[in-house]
């Protein structure tokens, strides 16, 4: 076995956390940009298929992060579940007004995408930018 050396671990510096009022401030923005845009735009109707089909998109809180969420039906005989999410896009409080976007990759890993952007400008690349639409 070679020589083995041991040297200090870098450790990498925690996120920020917004205060309690902030993050309500986060959440009902998110929520409100799902009901007046998300939804109204990429879930006008539920559609059902003989796939997988969207019946709900709505978004989460979870460690200093928001989830942009959809919730999917399957009606196929062999199905495991009847419903379950997935995750398409997330944004990290990084500070007062400034976020880190992140798209779910299809290998279900979070891709960065922008970062340091405000939280409106967040909800325009949102609209703007196909690869953080819903599918």
């Amino acid at each position: 076995m070679g020589d083995r050396v041991w040297m200090n671990a870098i450790k990498k510096s925690r996120q920020p956390k917004p205060s309690e009022t902030a993050k309500r401030d986060i959440i009902a923005a998110c929520e409100a940009f799902i009901r007046d845009v998300l939804k109204p735009r990429f879930l006008p109707e539920i559609r059902p298929t003989e796939f997988n089909y969207c019946v709900d998109i709505f978004g989460e809180w979870r460690a200093g992060r928001y989830r942009f969420m959809q919730r999917y039906r399957s009606d196929a005989p062999n199905r495991i579940r009847d419903e379950f999410d997935a995750p398409f896009v997330r944004i990290d409080y990084i500070g007062p007004d400034h976020f880190d976007i992140y798209w779910m990759r299809h290998n279900n890993h979070w891709h960065p995408v922008f970062q340091g952007v405000a939280l409106k400008q967040a909800f325009e690349l949102m609209i703007d930018v196909p690869t953080l639409h819903p599918l």
